[in-house]
Order: structure tokens, then C-alpha cells, then sequence
């Protein structure tokens, strides 16, 4: 198969997350116009799915990136924080309960 094509398709997978059975009806109209073999079309098909995986788990990761910088700039509090301050609460609840037993 032509390599521009194959680029141009690979492109188009990473802006517009191609589902498989979208990749499997443009593989379908490719063989039928005799673009390509039923070989190379499996070929296709899976690097096709591969590759859309791959960028759709990079977006994910730099969605989270964004989100984290962006929750960072809004000092909005993580899970990390309130689970210290809730271990600093207990230290100091313990220091309390024990100096009003000693009193």
C-alpha cells in the first residue's frame, strides 16, 4: 500500500480515534475497490488499532498532566494533602486525649 496513504490514515486515526468497526468498513471499501489485498487490509486494520490506541493513551496522559498543573495553579487541594492533614489531625487528637489523662 502506498506510504502516503498509509501516513495520511495514520494521521487522521490520531485526530479522530477511528473505532474498529470504522477501520474494518474503510478496510472493507478499500479491498472492494481493489486498493489493497485481504493480507495487507488485516495489516491495515491492526496497525490502524494500534496506533489509535497509542495516541488515544497518550492524550489520556496529557489530559492528566493539564488537569494536575491546572488544579496545582488553582490551589485546589490534592488527596495527598488531605491524607496529611488528617494524619496530622490524628497526631494532635492522641496529643490531646493524652494530656487530658495526665490532667
Amino acid at each position: 500500500m502506498n506510504e502516503l496513504l498509509k501516513n495520511v490514515l495514520y494521521l487522521s486515526a490520531g485526530a479522530v480515534f477511528l473505532t474498529k468497526d470504522k477501520i474494518e468498513a474503510l478496510k472493507g471499501e478499500l479491498i472492494g475497490k481493489g486498493k489493497m489485498t485481504q493480507e495487507e487490509g488485516k495489516q491495515f486494520v491492526d496497525e490502524l488499532v494500534k496506533k489509535s490506541e497509542s495516541i488515544k493513551e497518550q492524550l489520556e496522559e496529557r489530559i492528566q498532566q493539564v488537569v494536575a498543573e491546572q488544579l496545582k495553579k488553582m490551589n485546589v487541594a490534592t488527596h495527598d494533602d488531605i491524607a496529611a492533614l488528617n494524619a496530622r489531625i490524628d497526631e494532635l487528637v492522641k496529643v490531646v486525649e493524652k494530656g487530658q489523662s495526665e490532667g
